[in-house]
């Protein structure tokens, strides 16, 4: 499934049906007097969040949602009938934006949530309704209220617990890779990664997920290389795992370029917990790793850890330090039944 996290769509609500003019017209019945029925509700635009989906490549090949006018109220008191909604299904953790990707409509980011994004319009009396002392006979009826027609955008926010950040080869998605069962695209070229993945990791009986986005280089706030569009993703997580590749010739340098746009890109993003590990450490020796986490420690200006995604050098310690940032009405433990071995 391709993975596509911002879709524009065109949404109407339906009309409402006009009023009926109408007279009781029985044989042997010498009053009459009007019968016109009122005209049905449109049918309304609703977006709701349903489990099971991870992107909006739904909303690519169908961008207009048209709901269904009213129908016209008809003799004999008869109402219209209503036209029938529709729902637009997102993932969770889906915003739904104005026209002018800015303003921020609804916030989903838990399953079941429903918003409505567009009501029908209300059906038109009949002639029914205008009947008086003074006016027996009225041959008036209302229109039906035109629906609403406007445009939205459907922004997705990947829910994690944990993000990934670096620069492209700092190692992410081999780390995830490593402790995960999530089978990114892993290769020793930049950019491998050119969308978020997402893995469950488990440490001490306790289970997160991690999401991993595309590297970020210098200038990714002002578009240069896939630029930070998917920084998004992880501005829901309750920290950061920022991994520094240990074979680079100034990790200093690259700490601080992805501090720097973290900076740019804004949303309380840079002030987020952050865990800062130096990777890739089994290609180093012994004198070049001292070396390269005092560079690390001294532009970070906090103690870092180690870490090698491949031999797995010190992966379980650095899950259990993003296990102690992440609250525990987050986590999920593991049952105890399902520690133990399978019986017959």
């Amino acid at each position: 499934m391709k993975f596509l996290d911002l879709a524009k769509v065109y949404i109407r609500s339906g009309g409402g049906g006009n009023g009926c003019v109408s007279f009781r017209r029985e044989k042997y019945i010498e009053y009459g007097g009007p019968d016109g029925g009122d005209g049905g509700k449109g049918g309304s635009v609703w977006v709701e969040t349903v489990d099971g989906l991870n992107t909006l490549i739904d909303f690519r090949y169908q961008q207009h949602f048209f709901a269904k006018n009213g129908q016209a109220g008809k003799g004999q008191q008869r109402t219209g009938k209503d036209g029938n909604d529709i729902i637009l299904r997102v993932p969770v953790g889906t915003e739904i934006l104005d026209e002018d990707q800015e303003t921020v409509l609804a916030d989903l980011t838990e399953v079941g949530e429903r918003v409505l994004l567009a009501k029908g319009g209300n059906g038109g009396f009949g002639n029914l309704h205008f009947k008086s002392a003074t006016n027996q006979a009225p041959r008036r009826a209302n229109p039906g209220q035109e629906g609403v027609e406007r445009t939205i955008w459907l922004r997705l926010k990947l829910i994690a617990d944990a993000g990934l950040l670096g620069l492209p080869n700092a190692g992410k998605s081999t780390f995830l890779a490593a402790t995960s069962n999530a089978r990114p695209k892993i290769a020793d070229y930049p950019f491998t990664t050119l969308h978020p993945n997402l893995g469950v990791v488990g440490v001490d009986n306790a289970e997160f997920v991690i999401a991993d986005i595309p590297g970020l280089i210098e200038g990714a706030h002002e578009g240069r290389g896939i630029g930070d569009r998917f920084l998004g993703h992880v501005e829901r997580c309750a920290v950061l795992l920022h991994l520094v590749d240990g074979t680079s010739e100034d990790v200093a340098g690259d700490y601080r370029t992805i501090i720097n746009e973290l900076e740019a890109y804004g949303g309380h993003l840079a002030d987020k917990p952050r865990v800062t590990v130096l990777n890739k450490v089994d290609a180093l020796d012994e004198e070049e790793l001292v070396e390269a986490k005092a560079d690390l420690e001294s532009a970070a200006g906090h103690p870092v850890m180690i870490m090698s995604g491949v031999s797995r050098q010190g992966v379980t310690e650095v899950l259990r330090t993003l296990r102690s940032q992440i609250n525990a009405d987050r986590l999920r433990y593991k049952s105890s039944e399902e520690d133990q071995p399978w019986q017959p």
